[in-house]
């Protein structure tokens, strides 16, 4: 598979699947781009191509001291698309961390070169709780994980992993393996791109990107019991924010639902950007919520 130079000379690794419309698909934090595997083949078979990268700092890709902001992440998309030579508009996939990537590559590049937005689980529009913005989360509770991932980042993985897969004492929506490759993934980054990154995701308010989305069709997919990034402070904002959306809440899911909830997941993501007229077609259960002016 290909790499992609940044600006900085970071090699940024990517899959590059199938021909035809292009759809870029950002992972979250701590993974990779194998993330979207399952979803990437539903995607080719139904006439598009793929180009899933690491992230800087994750997977196969590059361990930089710098560059784990969100000006930084957009400009690599920028890179990774010059270097499969596309040019033409594509559709942006983020999950978690992935949509802060989804929104400031639209601000920063212009919705000309965007055909469609999906955001899954996002960090969008603001995790951190602020004065202006009271329904996020508290400060000390940001700054106890972190605190946590610096003291014993595999012990804190392997306790956030259950967490972001809804696993309890008697909860147990995903297989040991579905924890394990979670668990091995997050491993496979540098420890400061690790705390880097949770600080740009955790930090970042997307806010000012907002306008950008404005006339692009825009999917949201979020778990109501979404403990990692609550749907209150983000999925449901950033639905309150973009009437044109598509919202769709997943009732009782947790954070990693293209994993508890795949089958389900890929068909609302495909749906939505196989159809000709995006968000009306795409199925809809009871849970669905489309917003409108």
């Amino acid at each position: 598979m290909p790499y992609a130079k940044a600006k900085d000379g970071t090699m940024l690794y990517y899959k590059d699947w199938g021909r035809g419309e292009p759809v870029v698909l950002m992972h979250g934090w701590p993974l990779t781009g194998d993330t979207f595997d399952d979803l990437a083949i539903k995607l080719v078979e139904g006439g598009k191509r793929c180009i899933i990268p690491d992230r800087r700092g994750f997977g196969r890709s590059d361990q930089p001291w710098n560059g784990h902001d969100y000006d930084t992440y957009a400009d690599d998309v920028a890179a990774i698309l010059e270097d499969a030579k596309i040019s033409e508009p594509i559709a942006l996939v983020g999950f978690s961390m992935g949509g802060g990537e989804v929104a400031r590559f639209l601000s920063k590049q212009g919705k000309g070169r965007v055909s469609a937005a999906v955001l899954a689980s996002s960090v969008v529009p603001k995790v951190a709780q602020s004065d202006d913005y009271p329904d996020g989360v508290p400060q000390s509770t940001l700054d106890d994980i972190t605190k946590q991932m610096k003291e014993d980042r595999a012990g804190f993985l392997q306790t956030f992993i259950k967490q972001f897969y809804g696993v309890g004492f008697l909860e147990r929506p995903v297989s040991q393996g579905v924890l394990d490759s979670g668990f091995q993934q997050g491993m496979m980054s540098g420890a400061r791109p690790f705390y880097a990154a949770a600080a740009a995701w955790a930090g970042t308010d997307f806010r000012p990107d907002l306008p950008a989305f404005e006339g692009v069709p825009t999917l949201i997919l979020h778990g109501t019991s979404d403990k990692n990034v609550p749907i209150e402070g983000t999925g449901r904002k950033v639905a309150e924010a973009l009437p044109h959306a598509t919202f769709i809440e997943y009732d009782g899911s947790p954070h990693g639902i293209f994993e508890t909830d795949k089958e389900r997941f890929c068909k609302d993501v495909v749906g939505f950007l196989t159809q000709d007229s995006r968000g009306t077609t795409a199925d809809r259960s009871a849970s669905a919520i489309p917003l409108t002016n």
